[in-house]
């Protein structure tokens, strides 16, 4: 008997490690949105029937344990999904480049006050919080650290905030980082400052809502070919607008952070089962691309949706 009780303790303990292994390298591999140059971007973005739908992490997917705008909580978004990666850059009081989402660190920092009246170095003693309000180890990032982190893995969606497109633009040419990462133009005329800047660049246009706008862009000199088009949060006023941006060549983002996701959290809807028929459901309307604050779960609703045939494949990557 305690050989038996030997042998079993053996098996157990062989389980264990077996099992850690397996969980130790499941953490380690990442979804890589592979695109090497300018027209791989362009082939990567441009609408085609057989495109593969994703998601983009409002502010890189936080969860509990995983701050937002961290490079930390970065790496595990990918772990798990395919994604493009939202942040937020400020100024701080010396005139570098933070990321962070509010312009006061109270809610996600230990700090106090706005982010613009310290200097990078105190900024960099502070630590960050989770979605819950516990504080971690972890440090708000540099918008340098944040692009060159991107090389190789996948796209970040730079917002705006008070920085000016001419500054994002500048910050993406001086990292040589045209292929990981994407603007948005907020108004037309910054559309168009963005293109006359730097014809490689690509661009969220969060201005084209409906046909009008579309047809407003269409003028504007700026190809389609460089936008990714944002329509909407909710329902879309033309419910066809997702089929006259497609016939354009573009890719269009719904956001669901202000509804799907809100009432998850909230326990509107019940379940993973109901959250991610919800997610399917704003691909199967049309959507290409969304934008989510649960970033994970999005990913994992619409993988069934994911087929990894067609043209597209090649972006898409596991790797270890």
């Amino acid at each position: 008997m305690k050989n038996i009780s030997f042998i079993v303790k053996c098996l157990y303990a062989f389980a264990s490690l077996f099992l850690l292994c397996f969980s130790l390298r499941s953490e380690a591999q990442m979804h890589v949105i592979d695109v090497k140059s300018s027209d791989e971007l362009k082939d990567f973005f441009k609408y085609s029937e057989d495109r593969i739908p994703f998601i983009s992490s409002h502010r890189g997917g936080p969860l509990k344990d995983y701050p937002e705008n961290c490079i930390k909580t970065f790496n595990n978004t990918l772990q798990h999904t395919w994604s493009l990666i939202e942040m937020d850059p400020h100024y701080t009081k010396d005139s570098a480049l933070v990321v962070m989402h509010d312009p006061t660190l109270d809610r996600t920092s230990n700090g106090h006050g706005k982010i613009a009246d310290h200097t990078l170095n105190e900024l960099m003693q502070l630590r960050l919080k989770d979605m819950e309000g516990k504080l971690t180890n972890e440090r708000m990032p540099t918008f340098d650290e944040v692009l060159e982190w991107a090389k190789g893995k996948t796209m970040l969606m730079i917002d705006a905030k008070e920085v000016p497109i001419e500054v994002r633009v500048k910050k993406v040419k001086e990292h040589h980082a045209e292929n990981n990462a994407m603007v948005m133009a907020y108004t037309l005329d910054d559309a168009k400052k963005c293109y006359a800047l730097d014809k490689n660049i690509m661009m969220e246009a969060v201005f084209i809502h409906d046909k009008k706008t579309a047809d407003e862009f269409d003028k504007s000199g700026v190809p389609w070919e460089k936008v990714v088009v944002f329509v909407t949060h909710t329902e879309p006023k033309e419910a066809d607008i997702f089929d006259y941006i497609h016939a354009k060549g573009a890719m269009c983002i719904r956001g669901s952070s202000r509804t799907i996701d809100k009432d998850f959290t909230k326990g509107i809807i019940k379940d993973t089962a109901a959250l991610y028929e919800k997610y399917r459901e704003l691909i199967k309307s049309g959507a290409d691309i969304i934008e989510a604050d649960l970033g994970i779960e999005a990913g994992a609703g619409i993988k069934s949706l994911q087929k990894m045939t067609g043209s597209k494949k090649k972006y898409f990557k596991i790797v270890k």
